[in-house]
């Protein structure tokens, strides 16, 4: 068993030694995600008019490469697919518009959890995470309402409302707040923003906006509106939906390390509360190998195309982090309560059956 002390050693001496972009691979990598998204999507136009069958077998395409979009999203937000910070910019801006998310405000988002993994009074996951003391305040049917928000046939919606809806609701109500903000003869200095944290943030928000509305009004010009959103909205739908859940898995497990602030530790959050999920070699390919996720939290810094290899020839330092397979995943997603007595993550149905220990249920 690898101690935190030997871990702390060695994950600087793997950073240096697997932390390093390549600006070709990054465009190899670019090039076998973007060309065949296009190239889909033509043959899933194509098959509106000759054959829908073709149009259906497009679209699972066009899911898994979103999918992959997203995670190129991820890697250009920590500077990792390419050597170069300017082309992870550009690239990055691109996956973004693709996959309905303003890149860098998302990367500034995602950098907070990067920095307090495994602290889950800092930071509770995509799905929001209550904790038991909190859970067990809550109303018979608040309780009914949070368990069914969290389960895995509302991933749709939720990848809808992540990647489609409130990137774009959340910049028009900001901009109607500054709108109002300005008409009332105030400066825009004084604007106290709700939906961005700086002006940084906002001119990449509606750069974001305007691109994809723009290709949104174009896209419907030209295929038709009806045609071109019922490919895009389910394809990008359930593409969110696998980007949620993969990302929840990576953390929301049973027994996965769960501290509160005082007791937390940045490196035993690495271990003990990031999973590896073993996915099968193509879906590693399509989720850009972020099932390395301990790899991935040992060092933001390494590419997606070496965490294999770090993995492999450390094998040793990583043999207790807990593994998942795709077999687990749907009872990982039960595990949606936070004991911070105990410092973990706990399945809501152990909780519901009072399997949990007597202090964490009363707690």
């Amino acid at each position: 068993m690898v101690t935190l002390e030997e871990f702390r050693r060695r994950k600087l001496v793997l950073a240096r030694a697997y932390g390093s972009s390549s600006n070709a691979i990054g465009f190899v990598q670019s090039a076998t995600t973007l060309l065949p998204l296009v190239a889909l999507w033509g043959v899933a136009v194509w098959g509106l008019e000759h054959d829908l069958r073709v149009t259906f077998a497009a679209a699972l395409g066009i899911t898994l490469l979103l999918v992959r979009v997203f995670a190129m999203m991820h890697e250009c937000g920590h500077n990792a697919l390419f050597a170069s910070r300017g082309l992870n910019r550009a690239f990055g801006f691109v996956y973004g518009v693709l996959s309905g998310m303003p890149q860098y405000v998302w990367s500034v988002h995602h950098e907070f959890h990067h920095r307090n993994n495994g602290n889950w009074e800092r930071y509770r996951g995509p799905l929001a995470t209550l904790s038991i003391p909190e859970y067990a305040a809550l109303s018979v049917a608040q309780r009914k309402s949070y368990r069914r928000s969290r389960h895995i046939t509302c991933a749709p919606l939720g990848g809808f409302v992540y990647l489609i809806f409130n990137p774009r609701w959340n910049w028009i109500k900001g901009n109607l707040a500054l709108v109002a903000h300005l008409l009332g003869g105030r400066s825009s200095a004084s604007f106290q923003a709700r939906y961005w944290k700086s002006w940084c943030e906002y001119r990449h928000m509606s750069a974001n906006n305007v691109v994809l509305l723009s290709a949104w009004f174009l896209a419907s010009y030209f295929i038709g509106a009806g045609p071109f959103f019922a490919l895009y909205l389910p394809t990008l739908s359930l593409a969110g939906a696998a980007g949620i859940i993969l990302f929840t898995v990576q953390h929301n497990f049973e027994n996965s390390y769960a501290a509160p602030t005082a007791t937390w530790d940045y490196d035993k959050g690495a271990l003990d509360g990031t999973s590896f999920l073993v996915l099968p070699g193509w879906l590693n390919w399509v989720t850009a190998n972020i099932g390395y996720h301990h790899v991935h939290h040992l060092s933001s810094a390494i590419p997606c195309y070496r965490l294999v290899k770090c993995h492999a020839e450390n094998a040793e330092l990583f043999a207790d982090v807990p593994r998942l397979r795709l077999s687990q995943v749907p009872a990982s997603l039960r595990c949606i309560l936070w004991d911070p007595d105990a410092e973990r993550i706990v399945s809501i149905d152990d909780y519901d059956r009072g399997l949990l220990p007597a202090r964490a249920v009363s707690s």
